[in-house]
């Protein structure tokens, strides 16, 4: 079985679970997640940066600040949003750190949006997820039928919370579209081979639709990648994440500070 399949697996009962559980509903206003990352035509690269305290391929990454203190320097270093692991089992994630890092932002009074990163396959994971004060969470085409993905699409945007639809070819674009998302994730890595194709990758963010956001998600760990994608020749992308190579540092502000910059520099 390929990992992806295996995070699958696990998520049936995850979801049981969840439905076994009392909601607890936020009454906070979701902020608005495409202004947070819509690119002007002349602005810089907006990032995404992330919390993840394992990866799969390169094991646990640091732990020396709790996932509220890493948002909030994340936000301090420029960053457009915040991504919040969910995944417990394969990431050392959880939904506690999804409602510590809204908390510590809001405590210190920034403004910016956090995504929920989850392998959605139910409703009830999206209502966690805005229970838990998230403003996006992310749905993956790759691990649900196309009619599945506009359903959960639509009760996304019903409930309030923006959807993130993740892609990595032409169909699931076409799938991501019928869902009518607002916001698309390319994946420069198939989850099902863990594989980069950057190539690939460069294809399907210049096909995205004028007046979707696009952003471009994994492969990015320098300052030099990130002015790369930021100065794409073509539909340059909106946003673009970045996660293990932040998440390598104790202390990440002074990478994403240089990473921010490069994402405003001037071809």
């Amino acid at each position: 079985m390929s990992l992806l399949a295996d995070i699958l697996a696990v998520k049936a009962s995850e979801v049981d679970r969840l439905r076994a559980r009392k909601r607890a509903p936020s009454s906070r206003a979701p902020i608005d997640v495409v202004g947070a990352l819509r690119r002007e035509p002349a602005g810089p690269l907006r990032l995404v940066a992330e919390v993840k305290l394992r990866s799969p391929s390169a094991g646990p990454l640091s732990r020396a600040l709790a996932p509220g203190e890493r948002a909030l320097a994340y936000a301090e270093a420029g960053a457009a949003m915040v991504s919040v692991l969910c995944d417990a089992q394969f990431f050392d994630g959880a939904w506690e750190h999804v409602t510590a890092a809204r908390a510590r932002l809001d405590r210190a009074e920034r403004r910016v949006p956090v995504l929920a990163k989850e392998f959605v396959v139910d409703e009830r994971q999206i209502e966690e997820a805005l229970d838990r004060g998230a403003d996006a969470v992310l749905l993956i085409a790759r691990i649900v039928s196309p009619a599945r993905l506009v359903q959960l699409a639509r009760a996304a945007l019903q409930m309030g919370i923006e959807p993130l639809v993740e892609i990595v070819d032409e169909p699931e674009l076409a799938s991501a579209s019928e869902a009518g998302a607002r916001i698309l994730g390319v994946n420069a890595r198939d989850l099902d081979t863990l594989q980069m194709d950057a190539a690939r990758a460069a294809r399907v963010l210049a096909a995205v639709p004028p007046g979707v956001v696009s952003v471009h998600l994994s492969g990015l760990r320098t300052s030099a990648d990130v002015a790369s994608v930021a100065h794409t020749t073509g539909r340059r992308p909106d946003a673009a994440l970045i996660g293990e190579a932040l998440m390598r540092d104790d202390d990440p502000r002074e990478r994403l500070g240089a990473m921010v910059t490069a994402a405003a520099s001037r071809p």
